[in-house]
C-alpha cells in the first residue's frame, strides 16, 4: 500500500489550544455491558513555521540620505517567505478497520471505559485525563512603520513636488525631536501636568515620529503561517518530497518546480513479522479480550538543501501488531483492573491491579 501526503496551509492570528477531549461510556444493559472503540492508526504531521514578510518603500526613500542621513532604506515593494521550523507530530486516527467491543460481565463493579470523541481508547475502569497540551505557537502580524493621516501637516498636504513633501518632512521630524528633547528636560513652554501625561505626550511623539520616518525609510509587515503535511505511512520513504518551498513564493506543492524540495525519509527501525493471509486470519481469531496495539518504531529525516530540518523516531502503529487482555482479568467484582492507554496508538500505558 503507497504512503498518502496530504498537504494543508493554516494562517495562524491567534493562539490555538489543541485539547483532547474523553467522553466516559458505562456498560449498562442497555448497551449489552459492551463498549465500542477504535484502534488508532498513525498519522505523521509535519509541521511547517514559516514567515511572511511584505516590505514596502516609502514614498521619500530617495531623500532619505539627504534629510535624515540613512541609507539603509528599503527602495522597492517586495515579499519575502522565511522557512522557520519544521516538526512532526505522531497523530493517532480512527482505523475503520480495526474497530472492537468491550465486553463486561454483568455484576462487575461499575464497568466503564474512557473514549475520545473520535472512539479511541483511553482507559477502562478509571478515569483519564489528557495531557496538558500547550497553545500552538502564534505571533500576530505585526508591522513596522507605514504613515498614519494624522501625521500629515497642512504644509506637508500643500507642498508641490515629492521633493518639497520630502523637505517638509524631514523638518516636522526635527521639530518633534525638539519638542521631546525639550519635554524630557523641563524647557517646554507647555509642561504636562504630570508623569503620566508626560508618558503619553512622548509615547504620541514617538509614534508620529515613527510614522514620518517611515516614508523615507520604509515598512514592513510580517505574519506567521503555519502548513500541515500530513503523512500515512505504510512503508519505508526515501527522500518522498512532501512539499516545496521558494523565499519568493512560501509552500508549495511537491510538484510545483517553482520551489526548492522538502525530503521526507522515513525507515522502519522495529517491525511486526509480516503475516501470509491464513496466519494473519489466524492471528485475528485468536484475538481475545482487550485488543489492543504494540506499535512499531521509525526513524525520520527531513531534509532540504542537503540539511537536515528534523531528525528524530515515532511509533507507527501500521508497522506493529495486535494483542489481546484476557477477559478474565476484567471479572474480579470487588478490584476491578485498571488500564490506561495511549490514545495516539493503542499500546498499554499502564495496568493497576
Amino acid at each position: 500500500m503507497k504512503n498518502i501526503i496530504i498537504l494543508a496551509g493554516l494562517l495562524i492570528s491567534f493562539p490555538i489550544v489543541s485539547q483532547t477531549k474523553v467522553v466516559k461510556k458505562n456498560a449498562v444493559k442497555a448497551n449489552n455491558f459492551g463498549v465500542t472503540y477504535s484502534l488508532p492508526k498513525t498519522n505523521l504531521v509535519v509541521e511547517a513555521t514559516v514567515t511572511k514578510s511584505t516590505a514596502k518603500a516609502g514614498p521619500y526613500y530617495k531623500y532619505a540620505e539627504k534629510y535624515l542621513g540613512v541609507k539603509d532604506v528599503i527602495t522597492e515593494d517586495n515579499v519575502h517567505y522565511t522557512l522557520d521550523n519544521i516538526n512532526l507530530v505522531n497523530q493517532g486516527v480512527p482505523d475503520p478497520d480495526n474497530t472492537y467491543i468491550i465486553e463486561f460481565k454483568q455484576g462487575t463493579v461499575a464497568p466503564y471505559a474512557c473514549l475520545t470523541e473520535e472512539g479511541l481508547l483511553c482507559s477502562i475502569n478509571a478515569d483519564y485525563t489528557p495531557d496538558k497540551q500547550t497553545a500552538a505557537s502564534a505571533v500576530a502580524a505585526t508591522k513596522t512603520g507605514g504613515a498614519n493621516a494624522s501625521v500629515f501637516s497642512e504644509e506637508l498636504l500643500m507642498a508641490g513636488s515629492t521633493a518639497r513633501q520630502a523637505e517638509v518632512a524631514a523638518k516636522q521630524i526635527y521639530r518633534i525631536r525638539e519638542s521631546r528633547m525639550n519635554i524630557l528636560t523641563g524647557d517646554a513652554d507647555n509642561m504636562p501636568p504630570d508623569g503620566e501625561a508626560m508618558k503619553l505626550v512622548i509615547q504620541q511623539l514617538d509614534e508620529q515620529e515613527k510614522a514620518l520616518t517611515a516614508m523615507f525609510t520604509g515598512s514592513e509587515e510580517k505574519e506567521l503561517i503555519e502548513y500541515e503535511s500530513v503523512i500515512i505511512p505504510y512503508d519505508d520513504m526515501d527522500k518522498e518530497i512532501i512539499f516545496r518551498f521558494s523565499d519568493r513564493l512560501g509552500v508549495l506543492d511537491a510538484d510545483d518546480l517553482a520551489g526548492t524540495p522538502v525530503y521526507f525519509t522515513l525507515k522502519a527501525t522495529e517491525r511486526a513479522p509480516e503475516l501470509d493471509a491464513k496466519e494473519a486470519e489466524k492471528k485475528e481469531k485468536s484475538l481475545k479480550g482487550i485488543v489492543y496495539n504494540i506499535p512499531g518504531k521509525a526513524s525520520i529525516e527531513i531534509s532540504m538543501n542537503n540539511k537536515t530540518r528534523y531528525k528524530g523516531e515515532a511509533q507507527i502503529t501500521q508497522f506493529g501488531t495486535r494483542e489481546g487482555l484476557a477477559p478474565v482479568m476484567f471479572e474480579d467484582k470487588k478490584a476491578p483492573v485498571k488500564v490506561y492507554f495511549y490514545p495516539e496508538t493503542g499500546a498499554i500505558k499502564q495496568v493497576i491491579q
